[in-house]
């Protein structure tokens, strides 16, 4: 229950934050956000040092905690806040629809590099994942992805022309919750050309990765060429322990 109520906070106050609420970028003490959310100072801490470790606010000894300006100007295109880590619940639409196209899906012998990527052995196969993702009709992503048929065996086509996450999340009871990415650029090549409508000239932002279950099982290995309009993110880096 406690987990909840401070995770509750964190999701008021970034609403709050991001709604220009705090017109003078200062945030109420520590006392006063307790009395507004009937919570416990320790739940109302622990909320402002999750949002402090992502940037969102920063404390000034003796002065109070503050809103990073440079946050609310360059948002990340993805915000990671829900329950796991698919593009569906993670992309900052800004009010804009979502869908999904079905561009491919077949199963296939799992490669050597998927073989080490994914723990898998020589014999096993996995899905393969072809997918154009949109918003409000504009394609802005070409997803290709990698799954082990022994993880998600009843897997289909109207699985996976939806969140194949949430799926899992609602299926297997479990979450995909870590991930490593790698982030670039490139020159776009006749597909992304025609698929995410771009000029021969423009580029193309990549992603490429492992996702995991919360059990540390490798789920997914992913490669994402978006549109460079969605190339934007953001960190916040800090030597302090």
């Amino acid at each position: 229950m406690a987990d909840l109520v401070y995770q509750q906070v964190i999701t008021d106050l970034n609403k709050r934050i991001m709604a220009n609420e705090f017109v003078d970028k200062k945030l109420p003490d520590e006392r006063s956000l307790s009395e507004q959310y009937q919570v416990s100072r320790s739940s109302i801490k622990r909320a402002l040092n999750v949002l402090a470790s992502k940037g969102l606010i920063f404390k000034k000894r003796g002065s109070g905690t503050f809103i990073n300006p440079l946050y609310l100007k360059n948002q990340s295109s993805f915000k990671y806040e829900g329950t796991n880590l698919g593009i569906t619940d993670s992309l900052n639409t800004e009010g804009a629809q979502p869908s999904i196209q079905l561009l491919d899906f077949r199963v296939i012998p799992a490669s050597q590099e998927l073989q080490q990527d994914l723990f898998l052995t020589a014999d096993e196969f996995v899905y393969e994942i072809k997918r154009l993702r949109l918003l409000d009709d504009q394609p802005f992503m070409i997803e290709s992805g990698y799954i082990p048929i022994k993880l998600v065996p009843q897997l289909n086509r109207q699985v996976v022309s939806g969140s194949i996450f949430n799926y899992v999340q609602e299926t297997l009871h479990a979450a995909v919750t870590k991930s490593f990415l790698s982030i670039a650029a490139d020159a776009s090549n006749t597909n992304d050309q025609e698929l995410l409508h771009l000029q021969p000239n423009e580029p193309v932002g990549l992603m490429s990765g492992i996702f995991f279950l919360d059990d540390g099982t490798p789920f997914e290995v992913s490669n994402m060429r978006l549109h460079y309009q969605y190339m934007k993110y953001t960190t916040f880096v800090s030597t302090n322990s």
